[in-house]
């Protein structure tokens, strides 16, 4: 294990190197494969890309996640203006902007040469509302299938009603690829995808459970980089291994006393998609004022149960029930009471002194609730918080200057309360 650290504390470590290998690999071989005749399925980030190991050949690509690599990458905006110009609204998700922009050109600039032209679109209604309109451009622009899961908004925790029509919908998914694709669906394959999906999660939760410690041996800005094989990588071996050895890296460097910010005065959560233009900025501009955002809701929510914090664990038996259970895992179709309480659990846990809400201006869904969020738990729990304008991809609705000025208010915020003993 080795590590180098950049002045104001970002770090490249050898699981970044590690991270960057198997998302290099995993696009290569997803082009490879569909050069080879493989059945390609375009995918949101909360379908459950375990159901297609059930099959010989077939391969799924993540426009989301592209779209993000591509912001990280500083080709977002580029991108965003080729739809643009092709008449796309720039109020619509700059995610969709960059897949839109990347697909018209052909994947032209694109930092994995685009993603392979899909046999099938499946997108769902509960993450995100633009997703199901989105994939339909591609449905009436080529002609291909577009199969849309409805997933049942949550404003308490699943109901049985709930399960079982998700379930159906991962059955008619299943009839439906074969039928396209010809190939007969394997539930024993699938069922070890789902186990090593399970088996990956209990360690990305272990990896994340770290932040608990002082100072914390990762920021949020690990865990929304070493996110990227969930999405990429999911029910594989290989997805097991790289959380494994993150883990024992991460702990080796907490023995060493190696530390992301070792001047750790203050411990931010953080509330929205990551700014992947702003990764690196961001986190050295934080370090150098002692701050650390030690989590964020984007990440902690990752293979729980909905309005909770710890890992949903499979037990083996149907995989279509492990996975109809997490469907409503991430934050976005969460309603208040549940996202309020995986805030506090979070917080709680991890000391945290102060949140940072980040007013997405792509993701309206979660955005909606944050000023309600906000203020339950300034009132609750009596943490301080503030709230700052981003977008995830698109970093021309991005003010650095702005949002800095707000996260220093809100550290001094946190020395006053300190110095009150409040």
């Amino acid at each position: 294990m080795t590590t180098d650290t950049a002045p104001g504390g970002f770090r490249k470590t050898s699981s970044g190197r590690r991270l960057t290998g198997i998302i290099m690999n995993d696009y290569l071989q997803l082009h490879q494969r569909a050069a080879d005749g493989a059945f390609v399925v375009w995918i949101a980030i909360v379908v459950p890309a375990e159901l297609f190991a059930g099959f010989d050949n077939v391969v799924y690509a993540v426009p989301e996640s592209h779209a993000a690599m591509s912001a990280g990458k500083g080709v977002g905006t580029l991108q965003c203006e080729k739809a643009e110009r092709a008449g796309y609204s720039t109020d619509l998700c700059s995610y969709a902007r960059i897949d839109l922009g990347t697909a018209l050109d052909g994947g032209r600039d694109s930092p994995t040469f685009g993603m392979p032209r899909p046999h099938l679109l499946v997108s769902n209604t509960n993450n995100c509302s633009l997703l199901a309109k989105w994939f339909d451009v591609y449905h009436r622009m080529w002609g291909v299938p577009h199969f849309i899961l409805d997933i049942p908004f949550c404003y308490e925790e699943q109901t049985g009603a709930d399960f079982a029509y998700i379930k159906a919908q991962f059955a008619d998914l299943i009839r439906t690829i074969e039928e396209l694709s010809g190939q007969r669906f394997d539930e024993a394959r699938a069922r070890e995808a789902v186990r090593l999906s399970g088996e990956a999660l209990l360690y990305w939760k272990r990896f994340t459970s770290l932040a608990a410690h002082r100072p914390s041996p990762i920021t949020a800005f690990d865990s929304f980089v070493h996110m990227a094989p969930i999405l990429t990588s999911r029910g594989t071996a290989q997805l097991v291994e790289h959380y494994r050895e993150l883990v024992a890296e991460t702990e080796e460097l907490m023995a060493q006393g190696v530390y992301p910010v070792p001047g750790e005065r203050y411990r931010l959560l953080w509330d929205s998609i990551a700014p992947w233009h702003q990764l690196r900025k961001m986190s050295a501009r934080l370090a150098a004022l002692g701050a650390n955002i030690t989590c964020a809701s984007y990440t902690y929510c990752i293979g729980s149960l909905e309005g909770s914090f710890d890992a949903y664990a499979y037990d083996g038996g149907d995989p279509l029930d492990w996975l109809a259970r997490l469907q409503n895992f991430s934050v976005c179709p969460h309603g208040m009471k549940l996202r309020v309480r995986a805030m506090k659990e979070a917080i709680e846990r991890n000391a945290i002194d102060g949140v940072v809400f980040a007013s997405n201006r792509s993701c309206k869904v979660y955005s909606l609730m944050q000023m309600d969020q906000m203020r339950s738990i300034r009132d609750t729990l009596g943490v301080p918080a503030v709230m700052i304008d981003v977008d995830h991809a698109d970093e021309r609705k991005y003010n650095e200057e702005a949002s800095f000025v707000r996260i220093e208010a809100l550290l001094e915020t946190i020395d006053a309360l300190r110095g009150s003993g409040a």
